[in-house]
């Protein structure tokens, strides 16, 4: 009877064991984020799958001057877009368009472009983008990080063109150069700055050229996300 009682136990002992080592979690390996998903993040790019709707109105001031300005509504799960300017008003959806919207499809993608262009890292997937490199910001003139991001030499309405981005530690833009064409001489270098937080997307509202006389700028902006 006692080595009856021995075995019973010896068995308990061994289906604890199993039950046990079944239950013990099993560790995932976590993927390194690439340094373009980082800066999209630190932009709040993880909020981006719930927004329904932006708003936001493009200009440029230079000196006294107030740009006229394009105001925008933008539904990006349907590409539905308005464009209202003092002259005009367009509504057209993106894969539904003809010729007539193409003019305003172009300033659309150019404005867009300006407001996010921290998501544009990650979602252009026919772009190159370069290994960063630490260097002397072309305004600031502080240190900070750089890469660049490259278009192909066709497809777009702006082929080729390539943009230096300049980044610190944090993974906020601070400032870029855009070169068209990917020419080695700068078209336009502008700062980022004024960066305002709307619903978790965080967005750079003032774009300023090293004279302090130009600025690219964004107001009314809204950014509306799902119920």
């Amino acid at each position: 009877m006692k080595t009856l009682y021995i075995s019973l136990i010896c068995l308990l002992l061994m289906v604890s064991c199993k039950s046990d080592t079944s239950k013990t979690p099993i560790s995932e390996t976590v993927k390194e984020l690439s340094i373009t998903e980082k800066i999209a993040n630190a932009h709040g790019f993880k909020n981006w799958k719930n927004v329904s709707e932006v708003k936001f109105t493009f200009q440029v001031d230079r000196d006294t001057i107030k740009g006229k300005g394009r105001s925008w509504t933008w539904f990006p799960k349907e590409d539905k877009i308005k464009m209202k300017t003092d002259e005009t008003t367009v509504e057209y959806i993106r894969n539904q368009m003809d010729s007539t919207h193409v003019k305003a499809d172009q300033a659309f993608i150019n404005d867009k472009y300006w407001l996010l262009v921290p998501f544009q890292l990650v979602l252009d997937n026919s772009a190159t983008i370069s290994e960063p490199v630490i260097i002397n910001a072309p305004i600031s003139k502080t240190q900070l990080n750089m890469l660049t991001i490259a278009y192909p030499n066709e497809g777009g309405y702006t082929p080729g063109d390539a943009y230096d981005i300049y980044y610190d530690n944090d993974f906020i833009i601070k400032e870029w150069v855009f070169r068209k064409g990917n020419s080695k001489e700068p078209s336009l270098t502008t700062t980022f700055e004024n960066h305002k937080d709307y619903n978790g997307i965080k967005i750079a509202t003032d774009h300023k050229k090293a004279d302090g006389n130009w600025n690219l700028n964004f107001t009314d902006v809204r950014i509306t996300l799902d119920k």
